[in-house]
């Protein structure tokens, strides 16, 4: 980095990074696990899977939102030798972090398909959801601050990718036309 800046990652992309790989193994493995009949029958499965999708939604998208409100009213503006990281990098470094736990996850639920069919799929899609539902939250904070919220890059780890951690001390903030991702971590359009 140049004259002490630091390499930032856009915080709503960070938690976007795992909605689409979770949502996608969750509903490939709720398809296999449709084809497999189970202990307690496809009805009875998906019911099960339809109330655990809504219940990971809701805890997932809603977990720790005090914490990041927080780190979000303390942010100080980013530096101008700060380095701004591409969102491409940024779910890029995520994904290959946690690329065991997404192989290990979608494991998980094709196994609990001999059990209780789709619903482990259904599950691991509801993670992917809430994921997608706090970064539409986070973006709407963006928006309505106008204020767009980084945090380093070295407080996160490979594998934990947690930008709301333990080791998250204070995010920093640029306008809403730095990087180039969009408010709430999509692409720009």
């Amino acid at each position: 980095m140049a004259r002490g800046g630091q390499g930032l990652a856009r915080v709503a992309v960070v938690v976007r990074a795992g909605a689409a790989p979770l949502w996608w193994l969750g509903v490939v493995a709720a398809g296999i696990g449709l084809l497999i009949p189970g202990l307690t029958g496809r009805r009875i499965g998906v019911l099960a899977g339809a109330a655990l999708f809504l219940v990971a939604a809701a805890c997932v998208g809603g977990v720790r939102r005090k914490r990041y409100a927080a780190l979000a009213r303390g942010a100080v503006r980013a530096g101008r030798n700060d380095v701004l990281q591409d969102r491409r990098v940024t779910a890029r470094n995520w994904r290959r972090g946690h690329r065991w736990w997404l192989v290990g996850g979608f494991a998980a639920a094709v196994a609990s398909a001999f059990a209780v069919p789709a619903a482990g799929g259904m599950l691991l899609a509801g993670c992917g959801a809430g994921l997608w539902l706090k970064a539409l939250w986070l973006g709407r904070r963006e928006r309505r601050e106008a204020d767009l919220l980084w945090v380093r890059v070295d407080w996160l780890t490979e594998r934990t990718g947690r930008p709301a951690g333990r080791r998250v001390k204070a995010y920093r903030a640029t306008g809403l036309a730095a990087g180039d991702a969009a408010p709430g971590g999509a692409r720009r359009r």
